[in-house]
């Protein structure tokens, strides 16, 4: 199995999270479930953003990553404010990652500029941010993270701030975006047309 997530365990107040979690390579996996059943929970355990209370195990592609830092997991991450540099514009931002990496900045801004117009961003190279709509800043954020090519995507419910006929446009246009680049990827989402729209296996939580 490509991705596996096994033990996850997370007590929070009143809600506990046991989770354990298959991927198969190139496929999109949904949490679907109502907020604050832990569903980002899982995904912020799984990117190693927080702490799971008992010992775990996660491999991706045949590597344990459970005892790496963040940064050495090979996960690109999505969060439902696309978290882009206001102070970059939308080049910057998309090329960022791969600076981050090691690659000569004029380098990295001319294939940021390329992957532009995958995401129907051609033009957008010197907007700033602030200027862009939701659907737009979504765009950025997905050019951003997968520019870098990380092996496992995390979603966390990328589009629910969105009106909700915008949401399931950007949701199919997400599905061929994964189909066209086979990226494996695991999106948390509480709208079922959302999830049956994007994915090809769907866990349910409560």
């Amino acid at each position: 199995m490509f991705f596996t997530a096994k033990n996850i365990h997370k007590k929070r107040d009143t809600v506990t999270v046991d989770f354990s979690i298959e991927c198969e390579k190139g496929t999109m996996t949904c949490l679907l479930g109502p907020s604050g059943c832990g569903k980002s929970t899982v995904l912020n355990i799984i990117a190693g953003l927080e702490e799971n209370d008992t010992p775990l195990t996660i491999e991706l592609d045949g590597q344990r990553i459970d005892t790496l830092p963040p940064a050495l997991r090979q996960i690109g991450m999505v969060f439902q404010s696309g978290a882009l540099f206001n102070h970059l514009n939308v080049v910057n931002n998309v090329a960022y990652g791969l600076i981050s990496k090691g690659m000569k900045k004029k380098i990295a801004i001319k294939r940021a500029s390329e992957y532009l117009s995958y995401f129907n961003l051609t033009g957008y190279d010197k907007r700033m941010c602030q200027t862009l709509s939701g659907g737009e800043k979504q765009r950025v954020a997905l050019a951003r993270t997968l520019i870098t090519e990380p092996k496992l995507v995390l979603l966390d419910e990328p589009f629910s701030a969105l009106d909700t006929d915008l949401r399931h446009k950007m949701a199919s246009q997400l599905r061929q975006w994964q189909q066209e680049l086979g990226f494996t990827a695991i999106m948390v989402t509480h709208d079922e047309q959302e999830a049956k729209t994007v994915a090809d296996k769907i866990v349910r939580m409560v």
